[in-house]
């Protein structure tokens, strides 16, 4: 059998791209129908929209994302530039923005499929992955956060995935610090945001204005002692109905996971508005998925959601896979009607095609006999 070592150069796989073998795939279809059937459970309908669309398309309806992400390609038919989808929340945004626009509001739509990218990012090595992810469209309300919230922490659990920590963000505020509460013009604005991303406090003591802004480098860690010291910071109030709605989700949440909050964060939430929720669970290299609130572009409707990424939540059910469920081994003129009978049960047959079939080898753990399934 040949390596992926020694594989011949024309059998190996771009960097970023990976097989899932029958363990893995079997863990990631369980996970993947637990999580839509949570989401199904509360009124959301799934839909599919396509692999590929126009680059404008997709562009064109959320704040914040790129095309040069996208693997990219000339449409044969309309000469027009086409594009693999890096994102469905844009898709469902789309969707509910034309073919669902008269649809009753709140609108709740569930999704599942591939996303490709053209490279990773230092963050994460892949440029593929399945995408799981809720949206409820037509409110940005607090009570909507909380709805979406709870309903991502359904899903893992749904999955069986334990020990989830859900660290809360605000997207836009330093936009709303520096209308007024400590004022900055647009270069100052891009000049704070950038020192912020990188936590580095003495660049940002540096820029003009963004002395008032160190603190929120502080205002971070668990949950309560974080949201506290940003109260003490927002003295004048402009953050007072952000931090009273921050206070609503993590009450609703409770014990339920751990919660911590990076008030400046804003990396992954490059088209959330007022609130967004990063996920992460022990044993998974990286963040589950994210959420919050956003607008679609075009309609100008508010929307509340989140993205689950099936890699890390295998990696946080132990990355190695589930065991293929127990089966039958069914030999040459087995009793057919048994078979079905058997598989209408549950079980999984395997039917031998040559006299020289091993049950065991083949992942066998029983034989059909009599009209019952056997031990080996």
């Amino acid at each position: 059998m040949t390596s992926p070592d020694t594989a011949p150069a024309d059998d190996l796989l771009p960097e970023g791209l990976e097989d899932r073998l029958p363990r893995e795939a079997a863990a990631a279809t369980r996970a993947m129908r637990a999580i839509l059937s949570a989401m199904d459970g509360h009124g959301y309908d799934r839909v599919r929209p396509p692999l590929i669309e126009f680059e404008k398309s997709l562009a064109g309806r959320m704040e914040g994302v790129h095309t040069r992400r996208m693997v990219r390609f000339t449409d044969p038919i309309s000469l027009r530039t086409l594009a693999l989808r890096s994102d469905m929340t844009v898709q469902v945004g789309r969707i509910a923005a034309t073919r669902m626009a008269g649809a009753p509001r709140p609108l709740r739509l569930c999704y599942g499929g591939e996303v490709a990218t053209i490279r990773s990012d230092h963050l994460d090595p892949a440029r593929q992955r399945l995408q799981l992810g809720a949206e409820l469209i037509g409110s940005d309300s607090v009570e909507a956060a909380v709805q979406i919230v709870l309903l991502a922490l359904e899903s893992l659990e749904a999955a069986g995935v334990a020990n989830v920590s859900v660290d809360f963000t605000l997207p836009d505020l330093v936009d709303t610090l520096a209308e007024a509460a400590f004022p900055l013009d647009d270069d100052q604005v891009e000049a704070v945001r950038r020192e912020l991303d990188t936590k580095d406090a003495g660049g940002l003591a540096q820029v003009p204005g963004g002395q008032a802004y160190l603190p929120l480098l502080y205002a971070a860690g668990p949950f309560d002692a974080a949201v506290e010291r940003l109260a003490a910071i927002d003295a004048r109030g402009a953050l007072a109905s952000r931090i009273k709605g921050l206070r609503s989700i993590a009450a609703a949440v409770g014990d339920r996971a751990r919660l911590t909050l990076d008030p400046s964060e804003r990396h992954g939430f490059e088209y959330q508005s007022w609130f967004g929720f990063t996920l992460y669970a022990d044993g998974a290299r990286g963040a589950l998925g994210r959420g919050g609130t956003y607008s679609i572009k075009g309609s100008d409707e508010v929307a509340t959601g989140f993205s689950l990424y099936m890699e890390p939540v295998l990696d946080a059910l132990g990355g190695g896979g589930e065991e293929l469920r127990p089966a039958v081994f069914l030999a040459l003129g087995h009793d057919r009607a048994a078979a079905a009978a058997l598989r209408a049960m549950g079980w999984r047959t395997l039917a031998a095609v040559g006299d020289d079939d091993d049950a065991a080898a083949l992942g066998c753990t029983h034989r059909l006999e009599g009209g019952a399934a056997v031990p080996l």
